[in-house]
This record gives structure tokens, C-alpha cells and sequence, in this order.
């Protein structure tokens, strides 16, 4: 597979400086950046996706006119987290 430039970043010194020295042996600035990048690309899709499910669910619930009351929820997620630390 042939490979792709990005463009060119410039950023502050301070900026430049302070991903130097987070780098870990071996690394490369190169490599740090394009880790960087993978791990955008993955984040924005998750919430993409996170909120077009969000959407989805608005959407079958006016449908179905079905709600639940936020405190009911609340309340649900309380007891389920409850549950699991007592499993402990």
C-alpha cells in the first residue's frame, strides 16, 4: 500500500515542545502525531455514532410514545450499580 503526506502542522514552541517531551523511547515526533491522529479519528466516530443512537432512541420513542422519567432512570441505574458493587 502506498503512503499519504499530510499537510504541514505548525504550532507554537511550546506546543512542539511539550509533545517532545511526552515522547516515549524510540518514538518518534512522526509517530506520536499519527498515533494522535488514529485516536481523533476513533473518538469522533464513537460520538458520531454515540449520537446517532441518541437520535435513534428520540425517534422510537416519539413512535412509540413511549418516556421514562428521568428520575425513574436515575433511580433504575442506581440500583443496578448498587447490585454490582455488592457482587464485590
Amino acid at each position: 500500500m502506498k503512503t499519504a503526506t499530510m499537510p504541514p502542522l505548525r504550532v507554537d514552541p511550546e506546543l512542539r515542545q511539550a509533545a517532545e517531551g511526552v515522547l516515549r523511547k524510540d518514538e518518534s515526533l512522526s509517530a506520536f502525531m499519527e498515533a494522535a491522529l488514529r485516536e481523533s479519528i476513533a473518538r469522533r466516530r464513537t460520538q458520531r455514532e454515540f449520537v446517532a443512537r441518541g437520535l435513534d432512541a428520540r425517534d422510537q420513542a416519539r413512535r412509540d410514545k413511549e418516556y421514562f422519567d428521568a428520575d425513574t432512570v436515575h433511580a433504575e441505574l442506581e440500583g443496578m450499580l448498587h447490585a454490582a458493587q455488592m457482587k464485590r
